[in-house]
Formats: C-alpha cells, structure tokens, sequence
C-alpha cells in the first residue's frame, strides 16, 4: 500500500499527516511515529535508515522498522515503513518569537511493507 501524505510539520516537533489513497483520506500520521488506518490498524516505527531528500528544500527520506502494531486492520502485518518522494518541509529562518511554532509543509510517499 503506498500513501500521499501532504502535511504540515512544526519545527521539527511532530508530524501532522492527513493520510490518503486515491484521493481519499485513509487515515493519519502523527508523533511516535504512529501511522493509524482508518480500520482502526496501526503501527509505530523508528527510525532505521535515512537518504537525502532529491533537493537541499526536501525532508531526507526514511525508512523506519515497525515496534509496535494495533488492531487487525491493513497494517497489522506491515514491518516497514518507507518515507519517499518527499518534496519540501525544510524550516527557513527562526520563530519570530521565542515559545512560538513555525511549521513547514511537506508531502512524501509513505510505503507499508510486509515480510513474506
């Protein structure tokens, strides 16, 4: 299953990911990282690997071995997670203030991969 996550980053504290497959919201992406699918599957990676993104404006992409699964859904067998094809999410410049967030925007490809 591959996901286009289009999203909006605070500087860096967590992801906020709306996730969608054909069009269609599927699900989300959140701090963990949790990647939660809308039939209620989950799972929770960490980092494992990492890439440059294609430009210096791009987040790198990762690859990200699952630690823990929820439910039974869709994701319940997936071991990896590939973050690819990113496209933005570098912060430029400080907050304007301190105590402040500045965020980002990024998408990327979120591939889910299964053994076997």
């Amino acid at each position: 299953m591959q996901i286009r996550a289009p999203t909006v980053t605070g500087g860096f504290r967590e992801p906020i990911a709306t996730l969608l497959a054909d069009g269609k919201t599927v699900g989300r992406h959140y701090s963990g990282p949790n990647w939660e699918h809308s039939d209620g599957s989950a799972v929770v990676g960490k980092a494992a690997g990492n890439a440059p993104g294609t430009t210096a404006n791009d987040i790198p992409w990762l690859k990200l071995e699952v630690v823990s699964h929820r439910g039974s859904g869709i994701l319940a067998g997936v071991t990896t997670v590939q973050r690819i094809n990113t496209m933005g999410g570098k912060l430029e410049g400080a907050c304007d203030k301190a105590g402040t967030f500045k965020s980002a925007r990024y998408s990327a490809d979120y591939v889910f991969l299964r053994k076997g």
